[in-house]
């Protein structure tokens, strides 16, 4: 496995991502208490992937695990400090956690079938996935402006059929809601807001955008920004600034071992 200087251990460098990523990306409250019911009883709860500490819950025992340096230092005071790992060598004995979790994380790991193993491994109860499904990503207003993204997006996400293999099981995949003032800046956040994403640091919150070209964000710039000026944008998809909220591909998958309940 190939780790950056940072430490980071996927595709993309959260050396540079980090430098905005919690300007812009705060846990959503109402996207947070679908993941935390999920977790149902648990008491000790291990995060992959945890970087700055989204979503974690305050009322449990949590053990974060992040291999970048950048992340693990934008990790507030009150959050337990990170454990330098990934999640394909997990430095822990079978059965150490009630359950486990990972948020926008999947994506990231360089051998996803080995990082699914080694989470089940170490886990007695559900792991929760927050996730996006790669079948719904192109369905988004984004990409009439920048595909390029939203292709990317689509190519990394492994879909929700190849998380329920790896950690077996049962497993749910419900379709989580997106608030009209969602304070998780990933780009679907925006789908009433068209405007933020016109903030490159907002762009660089949401690692997809990393793998394109300046081109790009040069033309997206420059197509959204005149439509929204003549109003092509509001014509279009206007009617979404009236929506409380939206189903995108945002996913939470929830595998729960066979003779286990989650609660």
């Amino acid at each position: 496995m190939v780790r950056m200087r940072d430490g980071s251990a996927g595709d993309a460098d959260y050396g540079v991502i980090a430098r905005t990523y919690t300007d812009h990306r705060q846990p959503e409250p109402r996207i947070a208490e679908l993941l935390h019911a999920a977790l149902g009883d648990a008491r000790t709860v291990l995060n992959v992937g945890a970087g700055a500490g989204s979503y974690e819950p305050a009322d449990r025992d949590v053990t974060p695990v992040e291999p970048s340096a950048s992340m693990r230092a934008r990790r507030p005071g009150h959050l337990p400090a990170a454990v330098d790992g990934t999640a394909e060598s997990l430095p822990f004995p079978d059965d150490s956690f009630d359950a486990a979790m990972t948020t926008f994380s999947v994506h990231q790991w360089s051998d996803l079938a080995r990082g699914l193993a080694e989470v089940r491994r170490v886990t007695t109860g559900p792991v929760v996935v927050l996730t996006c499904d790669p079948a719904l990503v192109r369905d988004f207003w984004l990409y009439d402006y920048c595909p390029e993204v939203l292709d990317t997006e689509a190519r990394r996400y492994p879909e929700p059929s190849v998380l329920a293999e790896g950690l077996g099981g049962t497993t749910t995949v419900t379709r989580v809601p997106i608030p009209l003032d969602c304070s998780d800046g990933f780009n679907e956040a925006y789908y009433a807001r068209p405007e933020v994403l016109l903030d490159p640091g907002a762009r660089q919150a949401c690692s997809a955008w990393s793998f394109v070209d300046e081109a790009a964000h040069t033309r997206f710039h420059e197509h959204l920004s005149r439509d929204l000026r003549d109003g092509t944008w509001d014509a279009r998809h206007g009617h979404l600034r009236e929506l409380p909220e939206w189903e995108g591909s945002l996913v939470l998958v929830v595998s729960t071992p066979e003779g286990r309940s989650k609660a």
